[in-house]
């Protein structure tokens, strides 16, 4: 696409086919004031969303990278005076763009201001763990799993600076060929203003930090996030332990959610990733923990501390070393997670692909519901410490599969521990 063609439909779409002659000094000197698009281009400088060249030309004949489109998009959408057909091109072509607005750091969401008030995107995706644990007798005990599960994502514009976000889960148990209930994962309002971000409802709870080594699931109750390359992060709400591992989920009484506030501090510019936690939860189900309570002591809370780093090398290779400790535990009390990845995938990019390889400890003491496939089975106990290997690749757009294997022990009795995972999404 040139940008003689781009400037005339930018034009269509901001301007509309003007009638008169835009009164304004010329902006770039390869366009003379008798070229046809003299007047559109002139306007379009002037109203900021076309830029030129730093020996002021504007190079009209060359063609263009969406990149740079999606440049032109961005600043059309935030312009608030614009007719009902150019909402209906500008949505389009906010679609058709998403992936590179997105790269550009400009949220979407916060662009389609003249969208429509609800979106909707989704995910439908297969997977399948596998794991055995030898026991003290020999013997293995195995449990498979087979889930097909749709997710769907609406997204609802309040005001300039407020949205409404929720998730939808319906899940299928393949193996019995049973489904449970449409669940409201989460809900939540978002509040975004420049460099301070507010949250209040239900929404995800992610250790930052540790990047997943702690919890990655939800919470009810209010987030508020400030800073740029460096943030701050306080959240404080109701935990439920019902969806933390088995260890903790079966020591729940008649209260299973746990009281919580956490204080995150992360800092992300350049190759460098870190950050530090502190994160507090109370409940009585701690007091019945294997392994929590120390010799004569009780106690209903947990104190998580974290700390965590991540250093991109290059735009393939990233390290990453994470460490947490639960000083209320006894034993089980810490985790760790030192990780190698290698490129990356991105959905909508076929034949993207990933890798990564990594030695994890995982107390279950401290690491409550961590983020990685491998462990995510249902009533899935964590407590092992080993080796995890994965594989993500794009072989369609927009369709992602995953395999994964763990292979370590159990920490409770040293016996082997072995998982195999496997996923297809299909996003949309």
């Amino acid at each position: 696409m040139k940008k003689t063609l781009v400037s005339a439909l930018t034009t269509a779409l901001v301007v509309g086919a003007a009638s008169t002659t835009f009164a304004a000094a010329n902006p770039f000197s390869d366009v003379p004031a008798d070229h046809w698009a003299y007047d559109a281009v002139t306007r379009l400088a002037a109203e900021g969303v076309i830029e030129g060249y730093g020996d002021n030309t504007y190079r009209g004949d060359r063609n263009i990278t969406r990149y740079e489109m999606a440049q032109m998009i961005a600043r059309a959408m935030a312009k608030q005076d614009v007719s009902a057909s150019t909402k209906a091109l500008l949505d389009k072509l906010a679609a058709e763009f998403r992936e590179e607005l997105n790269n550009l750091g400009v949220r979407v969401t916060n662009l389609e201001k003249h969208a429509d008030m609800v979106k909707w995107t989704g995910e439908l995706r297969y997977r399948y763990w596998n794991r055995r644990d030898k026991q003290e007798d020999g013997s293995k005990d195995k449990l498979r799993t087979n889930q097909l599960q749709l997710r769907l994502f609406p997204t609802a514009e309040v005001n300039e600076h407020w949205n409404v976000k929720a998730r939808l889960t319906a899940t299928n148990n393949m193996k019995t060929d049973t489904a449970g209930d449409v669940a409201l994962t989460y809900a939540f309002a978002e509040g975004d203003y420049n460099n301070f971000n507010v949250k209040l409802g239900k929404m995800p709870l992610y250790d930052t930090s540790t990047d997943g080594l702690i919890v990655d699931d939800f919470f009810s109750g209010a987030q508020l996030t400030f800073g740029k390359d460096f943030k701050g992060r306080l959240e404080a709400g109701r935990f439920n332990l019902d969806r933390a591992n088995s260890a903790l989920a079966e020591a729940n009484g008649d209260d299973t959610a746990a009281n919580y506030f956490g204080v995150e501090l992360m800092y992300d510019k350049d190759k460098l990733k870190a950050g530090a936690a502190y994160r507090h939860f109370s409940n009585d189900a701690f007091r019945t923990v294997d392994g929590y309570n120390k010799p004569g002591k009780s106690t209903n809370k947990a104190q998580i501390w974290s700390v965590g780093a991540k250093y991109a090398f290059n735009r393939s290779v990233a390290l990453g070393a994470y460490y947490a400790n639960n000083t209320k535990a006894n034993k089980y009390d810490k985790a760790y997670n030192i990780q190698l990845d290698y490129k990356g995938i991105k959905p909508s990019d076929k034949g993207s692909w990933g890798a990564h390889a990594a030695y994890r400890y995982l107390g279950h003491n401290v690491a409550f519901a961590p983020t990685y496939d491998t462990a995510l089975m249902a009533d899935l106990d964590t407590n092992v410490k080993g080796w995890d290997f994965g594989i993500d690749y794009i072989p369609l757009k927009n369709v992602r599969t995953s395999v994964a294997y763990f292979t370590g022990k159990q920490l409770e009795n040293h016996k082997r521990a072995d998982v195999f995972f496997g996923r297809v999404s299909f996003f949309f």
